[in-house]
């Protein structure tokens, strides 16, 4: 029989594999313009994207610009692939000086571009954080303050995006809005569920519908602590973003080059490969993470049992994007640490007790699970068991949101650096 844990962990690899902005470009690049090309972008794939785009853009065609990623997050530079895009770093999730400085130079890099030059947006999932610029009246350590309230909120990406997008500069439409005249084609790899672009990094080249009224009542919604000029800007409406038929996205076009569903169907087919069944549940599966497993742990152990929709031995597999709420802990706790995946994964084997036959991996496809080094872990039938020999009880870590410490304890974090690419949650249950 293959090792369901090995078998978990190449789909996995195979569904990163198909979201590399190297195998997904060449069909959405236009051609050449008259004028000049410029490349702008931000995210977790944006290294990526930009070596693709300069291995693939006519070597006698100008090419230049600016793309910021996740520090860590840029690829080794190809042998003989020359540097025609430049590619900064900073910070994500939180934001900082040098994600702030980042946005400011792409910001003036479109000054004096006419009707005959293209501007290349390489967009990916990260780029809220990588791309800030906080609105006239706050400062970046307002916005620094406001998304670690958020982030730790229990909001899902379309509330903490709408909220970001009415506090910039450059989000939300604006810097589509600043390439004026110039044609801007985007080109994206969807992180989010549903693969809105107008929430993927917060669609700084994408009108949006949503509006300041939204954003505020969110913030109330999850008793955000603002400063007062965010408050009024709102109530006021002075900060909205360009919207759905305005002249400023005349002729632009948006390409989505990499999707979450795409990733889950190569897994799917590289599980039937290995002559087991393999069952999409959905690429847009949101909600809290623990709760997320307890549902997929209800149709496992249906599965294992030979009962409900799934025949075994079988694959079970989805994306999309959970949340976790960080609940508030005594003085003297450990801190806890980890992402969407490891909590879900607890979730998961919390509600599993033990189930005989079952094995599941959940990992974040940009390899990196909140904000540690690892992308996600491993469920086994005998995580329970083993944790509990060391003295380790799920509920205590489940309580303070600590997957990491919990996971690192039996071996079983799932650890592959910077994959480069990022379509979001990746989970895969194993039943034989």
């Amino acid at each position: 029989m293959t090792d369901p844990q090995t078998a978990l962990r190449h789909l996995y690899d195979v569904a990163v594999q198909r979201a590399l902005p190297l195998h997904n470009t060449a069909a959405h690049l236009p051609a050449p313009p008259k004028g000049r090309t410029l490349v702008l972008g931000a995210g977790k794939a944006g290294g990526a994207m930009a070596q693709a785009v300069e291995a693939l853009w006519p070597q006698d065609a100008p090419l230049s610009g600016l793309v910021v990623t996740r520090y860590g997050h840029t690829p080794p530079r190809p042998a003989g692939l020359p540097e025609r895009i430049e590619v900064v770093e900073a910070s994500h999730p939180v934001p900082d000086a040098a994600g702030l400085r980042a946005a400011e130079r792409i910001l003036e890099l479109t000054q004096g571009l006419t009707a005959d030059d293209l501007v290349l947006c390489l967009i990916s999932g990260g780029g809220s954080a990588l791309l800030t610029l906080p609105a006239d009246g706050i400062n970046l350590e307002d916005k620094q303050a406001i998304n670690r309230q958020l982030l730790a909120s229990g909001a899902n990406i379309a509330e903490m995006n709408c909220v970001r997008k009415h506090l910039s500069r450059i989000k939300g439409g604006r810097l589509a809005a600043a390439c004026s005249p110039a044609r801007v084609v985007t080109l994206t790899i969807s992180d989010v569920p549903g693969d809105d672009p107008s929430i993927i990094a917060s669609g700084p080249t994408v009108a949006d519908a949503s509006t300041c009224a939204d954003a505020l009542a969110i913030l109330q919604r999850y008793a955000i602590d603002v400063p007062n000029a965010v408050t009024q800007a709102l109530q006021s409406g002075a900060w909205e973003t360009p919207k759905p038929g305005s002249p400023v996205f005349e002729g632009h076009s948006v390409h989505m080059t990499a999707t979450p569903q795409q990733a889950l169907e190569a897994a799917a087919d590289a599980a039937r490969a290995m002559g087991v069944n393999a069952y999409i549940l959905s690429d847009e599966i949101e909600g809290e993470s623990r709760e997320v497993g307890k549902v997929h742990a209800a149709l496992a152990r249906a599965a294992a049992k030979g009962q409900g929709p799934f025949q075994k031995p079988c694959v079970i597999l989805s994306g999309g994007e959970t949340t976790v709420t960080i609940k508030p802990q005594p003085a003297d706790t450990p801190r806890g640490r980890g992402g969407r995946a490891g909590e879900f994964c607890m979730g998961l084997a919390h509600a599993l007790q033990g189930q005989t036959g079952v094995w599941a991996l959940a990992a974040d496809t940009d390899g990196i699970d909140g904000i540690e080094d690892n992308a996600g872990a491993l469920v086994a039938p005998d995580t329970l068991a083993r944790a509990l020999a060391l003295g380790h009880k799920i509920d205590a870590y489940l309580q303070r949101n600590d997957a990491y410490g919990y996971f690192e304890a039996l071996g079983d974090l799932v650890i592959t650096g910077p994959t480069h690419t990022n379509v979001n949650d990746f989970r895969a249950i194993w039943v034989a």
